[in-house]
């Protein structure tokens, strides 16, 4: 670092005039990315995720926080056994198991405060279901739908938006953790299907706004963000819920997933790889929850971190929550009383929203 310095310093004194100042301006724009080699690491930003769920052998993620703040659904697993757990926010701890049914897992949002909606294959085909958040009581179904579907948002005035899977050809199926080697963390990616944003009305008639994956409504319920593959890449974009008024937000050599909304609908959350991307080996890249404006302006890196992290959603009281592989230390295990067993895996953290 020293003989850098030196030389150009060196350098400076011996050219002419103009040249030297020209060195001086180019020193004034790159000296704040000069750092001793000793002291690189101390210049690797660290964010302040604390862990909030861990229970002995589990795995929690997507987390779904109550619109008034009060609980999480996740989904979680042990071994084989998968089911939606419903959480308190304040600690992490679990309130109730609301379904086992294996279609909520990728499908189970808020409807109300007690009240959720999912897609389940039950009473002979496919259909978007209501039942109580607390597990018990009856289960209604809002509508009978066609199609292989996931990720459903159910808008005010009854109409669905959700995600469909058109196969390429006759041998494409879709593969579940249950049967197969399956990424839980990636799901915005179906090898063997294309993915479209599809609206169905009150009737149960669908109609194709877009290709895409993973869609949010925005507060204000009149917008939809949402993720479209680009080559190897992916990039946000939102429309208005009929369809209209497309707008692309991201545009760069990414994967740019799993997007959500801020409280005041100003600001987009997702999950992205592009501090450290590897289009080629995507599962190789690091992840990590991103925050940008719906206009594409005031980008900012939430999370640091060399582990995993995805599907940020905000909780009414601003902190935003999110799934990790991160590693959990002995004083983390200790607070949630874990004193023997496997913390490996996914769990749910939480983080204060940047400052701009």
């Amino acid at each position: 670092m020293r003989k850098t310095v030196y030389f150009l310093i060196a350098l400076v004194c011996a050219a002419p005039a103009t040249q030297a100042s020209e060195i001086m301006d180019w020193l004034d724009e790159h000296a704040a990315g000069i750092v001793p080699t000793g002291e690189r690491h101390a210049s690797v930003p660290a964010d302040t995720a604390t862990l909030l769920t861990l229970e002995n052998k589990q795995n929690e993620m997507y987390p779904l926080p109550s619109p008034d703040g009060r609980y999480l659904l996740t989904v979680t697993w042990q071994g084989k056994d998968a089911w939606i757990s419903r959480r308190f926010s304040e600690n992490g701890d679990p309130a109730n198991r609301v379904s086992f049914d294996v279609r909520a897992l990728d499908s189970m949002r808020w409807m109300s405060n007690n009240k959720v909606y999912y897609l389940s294959d039950r009473a002979g085909g496919l259909g978007l279901w209501e039942k109580i958040s607390d597990g018990e009581g009856m289960q209604r179904r809002i509508q009978r739908l066609d199609g292989i579907l996931t990720q459903p948002v159910l808008l005010a005035d009854g109409a669905i938006i959700a995600t469909r899977l058109k196969p390429v050809n006759r041998k494409s199926k879709i593969k579940t953790r249950r049967h197969t080697k399956h990424d839980d963390f990636n799901n915005w990616n179906f090898p063997g299907f294309v993915t479209e944003i599809v609206r169905f009305d009150g009737y149960g008639s669908g109609r194709v706004l877009s290709e895409g994956v993973n869609p949010a409504l925005s507060p204000d319920g009149k917008w939809i963000v949402f993720s479209m593959p680009t080559g190897r890449s992916y990039h946000l974009f939102r429309m208005r819920t009929d369809g209209s008024d497309l707008i692309q937000i991201t545009d760069a050599r990414s994967v740019d997933v799993q997007p959500s909304w801020s409280n005041d609908g100003k600001s987009i959350l997702f999950t992205s790889n592009r501090a450290g991307n590897d289009l080629r080996h995507p599962n190789k890249s690091g992840w990590d929850i991103w925050s940008i404006g719906i206009d594409g302006r005031n980008l900012v890196q939430v999370t640091f971190d060399k582990a995993r992290d995805g599907a940020a959603r905000m909780g009414r009281n601003g902190r935003i929550y999110f799934h990790s592989d991160r590693k959990v230390s002995k004083a983390q295990r200790a607070e949630h009383q874990i004193k023997s067993g496997s913390s490996h895996g996914y769990h749910i953290w939480t983080i204060s929203r940047p400052n701009r």
